[in-house]
């Protein structure tokens, strides 16, 4: 094996082209391919920037050729040569006009035969992959990804900076302060029986910041959530992290919009227009049946309620006179892709997920068939399809329920699930808009009690304030958050800084002025020596690039990501620890006993 001595890397294998030629330069990487063609050896090399062709002929010296010979894919080489002009260019690589005439060849490292071959788009299943990411991160797609997450990272703290915010790194190792997601917890050895936790958030330390005049806050935070994983959720993530005082809702969302606009520029060439559209909470509900609705494509929700109000229709009038809905969507041009068959599968669908049933009805060319029209008068149909929009071609699916909330959310579910089958939604496009006036409290039926929708330090709209005791479910917030195609980006809020205030929302949430003062004492201690108003907001960077690159999964953007059981395949962690390192934290493991068996 040769070694680095006296070998100076002088370009990127991705770098060179017509304008090199004639230049001697030293390259290094992983070898691609070779080719052996008897008195031609040519050798694809391959860097994080892209491959160069290394060509060794006749005249290259004889034990440079030999070992040229030798090489296999992944072997890692440093190569000095002259750049010259390819005879047969390749327009598919941007170096494919030149290639490097080897005159002295070091072999770095050997190669075993990888488990997979390193291509773009690579067949091989994702387990197997993350098995060997390192090998996967040689990827040309893999490395264009976690490149482009570099360059929108540095796009970020360059805006921030521009526009006076100082970057403050907050602890790893807090106080555990349950934000609605289990923490990560971290056992102590100093102090036995204690623990450390993750943080989910930064939330209380900006916070704080804010009281020691720091006030432009940002941080590229890491957050640690104990809770299930998706294609858009990892136990570990990357936060975006704002805080501003002497803000308000105006101030925090304008800052936000200009960093979007200036990053989706300058990452990715597509221009933002602002100010970004808005939708109230109940208004994206009403029309989109969510709170981070892809406004891509149409199919808006329709209230039926005032339209059936009368009808005998058992499933209609129960729903309206249980004090709920009768709503739907019109699925259009879809009756040739929604046969009965999909439309039972669309039942299904919605059973699995609470409702009761499907109706329906497909507009076809020779009339109209339905699950229901026999139970309804000509003129209640005719308003039905007209409240629609509803033509020949279309598909109405309608959702019934005494529960108005079911019958939003099911049918926004069921919207999202009817655009893919119809693959309507558009690629390269990208919606953005702030989902405002949040509901401050929901109804959590599990535990039969009002909980904050967002986290305890949110400010309820002044507005609201006399309902706060009276009527919690008018009470809204003065939070926002910002959606992308569908995708909740970020999160943020005007926060409470009047201590009484925080004291009684603490109140409402169920805590006593001795949980409160034992879980968040200290926040309040800070808040009576001056705090001023603040707020902020925390942009996931993975889903930012995830939503940015059009990539499947934040696995696709993330170096070293977990899989759906939040384990880690390269290190097969987490992972069984020795007795010794237990005792000295003073803990025993428990296993349950089905698990020992």
């Amino acid at each position: 094996m040769d070694s680095m001595q006296g070998i100076k890397r002088t370009h990127y294998c991705g770098d060179l082209r017509q304008t090199d030629i004639g230049k001697t330069v030293t390259v290094c990487g992983w070898v691609q391919k070779q080719r052996d063609l008897g008195a031609l050896i040519f050798v694809d090399l391959r860097d994080r920037t892209g491959i160069l062709q290394l060509a060794f002929t006749e005249s290259t010296d004889r034990e440079v050729f030999q070992k040229a010979f030798t090489l296999r894919s992944e072997y890692v080489v440093a190569a000095t040569g002259v750049v010259r002009e390819r005879a047969a260019k390749n327009p598919e690589l941007p170096t494919g006009d030149v290639e490097l005439e080897v005159q002295a060849l070091s072999v770095l490292a050997k190669s075993e035969t990888p488990p997979f071959e390193i291509v773009e788009n690579s067949q091989t299943s994702e387990l197997t992959r993350l098995k060997y990411r390192y090998l996967d991160l040689r990827r040309p797609d893999l490395q264009k990804n976690i490149l482009m997450r570099h360059k929108i990272t540095k796009i970020t703290r360059d805006f921030f900076d521009e526009n006076g915010f100082v970057e403050i790194e907050t602890p790893m190792l807090i106080r555990s302060t349950p934000e609605g997601a289990r923490d990560f917890l971290v056992p102590s050895r100093i102090h036995k029986g204690s623990f450390y936790a993750l943080p989910q958030s930064p939330q209380l330390y900006k916070q704080l910041s804010m009281v020691a005049g720091f006030d432009r806050y940002m941080q590229i935070a890491r957050c640690f959530r104990d809770e299930d994983l998706r294609a858009d959720r990892q136990p570990e993530f990357t936060q975006i992290d704002l805080e501003m005082s002497f803000v308000d809702m105006e101030d925090v969302l304008e800052i936000g919009e200009r960093y979007i606009q200036r990053v989706f520029k300058e990452a990715i060439g597509v221009d933002v227009t602002l100010p970004l559209p808005r939708l109230t909470y109940r208004e994206a509900m009403e029309r989109y049946g969510s709170d981070k609705p892809d406004t891509r494509y149409e199919m808006e929700i329709c209230d039926l309620t005032d339209a059936v109000r009368e009808s005998e229709f058992g499933v209609f009038r129960g729903a309206v006179d249980g004090g709920g809905s009768v709503r739907a969507i019109n699925a259009k041009n879809a009756a040739s892709v929604l046969t009965r068959k999909e439309i039972d599968k669309l039942t299904e669908f919605v059973r699995g997920i609470g409702a009761k049933g499907l109706a329906w009805v497909r507009m076809n060319p020779d009339g109209m068939a339905s699950s229901f029209a026999k139970f309804m008068s000509d003129a209640e149909m005719q308003a039905i399809l007209e409240k629609t929009g509803a033509e020949t071609g279309d598909v109405l699916l309608v959702v019934a329920d005494a529960n108005d909330s079911h019958v939003l959310t099911t049918l926004g579910a069921l919207r999202q699930t009817v655009a893919q089958k119809l693959d309507i939604i558009p690629k390269d496009k990208f919606n953005l808009l702030w989902i405002t006036e949040f509901p401050f409290f929901e109804y959590d039926e599990e535990l039969g009690e009002f909980v904050a929708m967002h986290h305890p330090f949110t400010a309820p709209m002044d507005e609201c304030l006399p309902y706060l005791e009276s009527d919690k479910a008018r009470v809204r917030a003065k939070a926002y958050d910002l959606v992308l195609n569908g995708i909740e980006l970020c999160s943020g809020s005007i926060r409470i800084t009047d201590p009484e205030l925080q004291s009684r929302i603490f109140t409402l949430l169920g805590l006593s002025d001795e949980e409160a003062k034992e879980k968040f004492g200290y926040l309040l201690e800070a808040f009576r020596y001056g705090a001023p108003p603040h707020g902020g907001m925390g942009l996931g960077l993975d889903r930012l690039c995830m939503q940015m690159l059009q990539t499947e999964s934040l696995r696709d953007v993330i170096a070293y990501p977990k899989v759906q059981n939040a384990s880690e395949p390269m290190t097969e962690c987490p992972a069984a620890v020795d007795d010794l390192q237990l005792s000295d934290l003073g803990i025993a493991v428990t296993v349950e006993k089905e698990k020992q068996e």
